[in-house]
């Protein structure tokens, strides 16, 4: 019996996926338990409309990520540290700064998607990525000051 899958099982089916499955298994299991249902017309059509309603999601979902990395190429981020002796600043910039600066700016970026390699302990002009969707990434630049 073919079925579609419409949640993700372990080592069977992620969801959307057609397989040819045991009649036994498929009735018993899968159906039963919510992870698929039978191959017919209607479930197939059911299926396409939601795969064009996502993929119309990520089309939209990608332009506005794409016009935001072009918002915050044009952001500059300045932070006041202290310094001690020959301009060593005490302590460092942390992502929640950031991700708090940019909030300020009304920009709202989650604290996973700001990738910082290496902590920013020195003054001067800093770049930071930001991940804002698979493939697009944005660059900010932090400015560190006395």
């Amino acid at each position: 019996m073919e079925v579609i899958f419409i949640k993700d099982l372990k080592n069977q089916g992620k969801k959307g996926q057609i397989k040819n499955v045991k009649d036994g298994y498929a009735e018993n299991f899968l159906i039963k338990n919510g992870y698929a249902v039978k191959k017919t017309k209607e479930n197939l059509n059911k299926l396409n409309c939601e795969l064009a309603k996502k993929q119309k999601e990520d089309a939209a979902n990608k332009k506005a990520a794409q016009e935001l990395k072009e918002q915050l190429a044009k952001v500059t981020l300045e932070f006041k540290v202290k310094t001690g002796e020959g301009d060593r600043v005490f302590g460092s910039i942390s992502v929640k700064q950031i991700k708090d600066e940019l909030q300020k700016q009304g920009y709202k970026i989650e604290k996973s998607a700001i990738e910082l390699t290496n902590s920013i302990a020195s003054l001067g002009f800093h770049n930071v990525n930001i991940n804002l969707y698979p493939e697009i990434i944005a660059t900010v630049k932090v400015h560190v000051i006395k």
